[in-house]
């Protein structure tokens, strides 16, 4: 059984700003994606805004939280819940993409400040 103080990461802030997209009938994800899972009922895209881009409102955009530099290995249990439930705690949504090495934790820009904030308490570290 692994302990809170064993699940701690090191994780960092992504620079750029994200939207997470439902393609139905993609093909082939947008450029600038950064992670995509292709489904039965379409492609789901998560790809980096450039300011110059319109129609992004502020609501849709996400920051992203990566654990890359540290990673752990797949057969280490409750390592995204070390992550989930601290955010959960603090009533932000999530959207997540796994990895090989580590999880890609998107939080809506607006909780930003509050989700790093959460994480700090529960013992990562946030670069």
């Amino acid at each position: 059984m692994t302990g809170a103080a064993d699940r701690a990461q090191r994780l960092r802030l992504v620079p750029g700003r994200f939207a997470v997209e439902h393609l139905p009938a993609a093909v082939a994800p947008p450029n600038g994606w950064i992670a995509q899972v292709r489904a039965p009922e379409g492609l789901t895209v998560v790809r980096e805004v450039v300011e110059h881009q319109s129609g992004d409102g502020a609501a849709g955009l996400w920051r992203a939280l990566y654990g890359g530099d540290t990673a752990h290995g797949l057969d280490l249990p409750g390592m995204l819940a070390a992550l989930l439930e601290p955010l959960a705690g603090a009533a932000v949504p999530v959207f997540v993409a796994s990895t090989y090495h580590a999880d890609l934790v998107l939080v809506p820009e607006a909780d930003t400040e509050r989700a790093v904030e959460a994480l700090r308490a529960a013992g990562h570290t946030v670069d």
